[in-house]
């Protein structure tokens, strides 16, 4: 069985979980809590260098990161839905949206870290600025045009759905107000995907 080194908090985690889900291959993955609060977690350290999750370990104890390779992975281990687009401009737009995805959770991540790891009077206000500058443009380009799927979304809406899901969980929900029709993607996205409720945080 594959083991996933992880945390249930993690935006980064949860797609692979989404992803496993849809695949319909969760119960080939033994998810094993894994702490990235400590300074040094040797044993995470072992598996990735970057003491980073979600780590997927393969039954012959190959080590796969990050969660996009990951990913990638899960979706070769079964034919259907195709999560991750072969070839041509379809594969172009859905990596582009992904990154853009995780371009949202990367800044949240940080936004998170600044006030967990530093004390107060030493919080940077501009560096924080220019994180939230980063998550609201792109949820501004999103809310122009919610992208959208024909047979079903794909490891692009997955990835966006984590995002959005993280911005609810780690900072209130306050991208909500000021963007509707993301709102509604997100309802649509988790009637067409009960992993994305059964992965919620708590």
């Amino acid at each position: 069985m594959m083991k996933l080194l992880s945390s249930p908090a993690s935006p980064y985690v949860r797609k692979v979980r989404i992803v496993a889900a849809m695949k319909g291959i969760a119960d080939r993955i033994e998810a094993q809590p894994t702490d990235t609060r400590s300074p040094i977690n040797e044993a995470l350290q072992r598996e990735n260098p970057l003491s980073k999750i979600p780590v997927l370990i393969l039954d012959d104890g190959m080590q796969v990161y990050d969660s996009r390779v990951i990913c990638e992975y899960l979706d070769t281990l079964a034919p259907e839905p195709r999560l991750f687009p072969s070839t041509g401009r379809e594969r172009l737009r859905a990596l582009t949206l992904a990154a853009l995805a995780d371009g949202i959770l990367d800044a949240a991540l940080l936004l998170v870290y600044e006030k967990r790891y530093r004390p107060e009077e030493k919080w940077v206000q501009g560096w924080m600025d220019r994180q939230q500058a980063k998550i609201d443009a792109a949820l501004d380009h999103l809310e122009k045009a919610p992208p959208d799927w024909e047979a079903g979304p794909d490891y692009a809406h997955v990835t966006l759905a984590c995002a959005l899901g993280y911005l609810d969980f780690r900072h209130g929900g306050a991208w909500r107000p000021a963007h509707p029709k993301l709102m509604a993607w997100l309802d649509r996205f988790s009637a067409a995907v009960p992993a994305y409720a059964a992965t919620r945080p708590v």
